[in-house]
């Protein structure tokens, strides 16, 4: 059995403790960080390594963006793409090499794509879609057992967020978005292992926004996502969201997410 854990942490060196404390309590076998906010040369590996974390894939850069897979079992560096196509950091992908041996562990970070939704008059929101057609290209050609995880930005189901009919116009949730992601599904047949395990309409949030009392009104979305190959689906034992970070001090605005697979 291993466990795979994914975790927008919105940057590693402000909330390095909390990643340690996540670490400790938790103990994912590998875990997958999205918004590092900060180049490799400055990346806190000694907080990995002092916790047997002693293999890790950093993709980032100044400041934004960037994407980091750590790993008490052995891996090899496998892919890193540019979905962007932009020279953003915002993918890496590892081969497990000890347990698990085989599985190739996608780490993603998808743009959040601005405010308007609408391609002529807000950019981000076309490189948003575009990003996913790329990606969609890409998982149509997969051979191999793999688990897609990270900040996808979209909440795909009405019960991934709060009020689906007042986000249908709000980036993350329109129609256009789930329609899109529902192509980058359908190209590998993709499982969605939050809901493999966790089935709609039950509660799955993974972010709430630091604009809102979050514990009050509970506006949450599920951005946060642990796809999985139908072959590594059938392998999968459990999954579940970790809330409790949110109620720490100066927390992401994201949750850690953790699958467990017979492999």
């Amino acid at each position: 059995m291993i466990s795979v854990a994914t975790w927008n942490i919105n940057s590693v060196r402000l909330r390095a403790d909390q990643v340690e404390r996540f670490l400790t309590q938790e103990a994912p076998d590998v875990l997958c960080l999205q918004e590092i906010k900060c180049a490799e040369s400055v990346f806190p590996h000694e907080v990995f390594e002092k916790l047997g974390y002693t293999y890790r894939a950093v993709h980032g850069q100044k400041g934004y963006h960037g994407v980091a897979t750590v790993s008490r079992i052995p891996f090899r560096d496998f892919s890193k793409h540019d979905w962007q196509d932009n020279g953003e950091a915002r993918h890496i992908g590892v081969e497990l090499l000890g347990p698990g041996q085989g599985l190739i562990v996608e780490n993603v970070y998808i743009p959040a794509g601005g405010d308007i939704a609408d391609r002529e008059v807000n950019p981000k929101f076309g490189q948003k879609l575009d990003f996913l057609g790329r990606m969609t290209d890409w998982a149509g050609k997969i051979d191999r057992p793999t688990l897609i995880v990270g900040d996808f930005n979209i909440a795909p189901l009405e019960s991934d967020v709060y009020n689906h009919k007042a986000l249908l116009k709000v980036v993350s949730h329109t129609p256009l978005e789930v329609e899109t992601l529902q192509r980058f599904a359908d190209a590998h047949d993709w499982v969605d292992l939050g809901r493999k395990h966790i089935p709609a309409p039950e509660r799955n949030y993974s972010w709430w926004s630091y604009r809102s009392y979050w514990r009050a009104k509970d506006q949450g979305r599920r951005l946060d996502h642990m796809w999985a190959s139908p072959e590594a689906a059938a392998q999968s034992r459990g999954h579940r969201f970790v809330e409790e970070t949110r109620k720490w001090d100066q927390p992401s605005d994201h949750i850690p997410l953790i699958t467990e697979l017979d492999l």
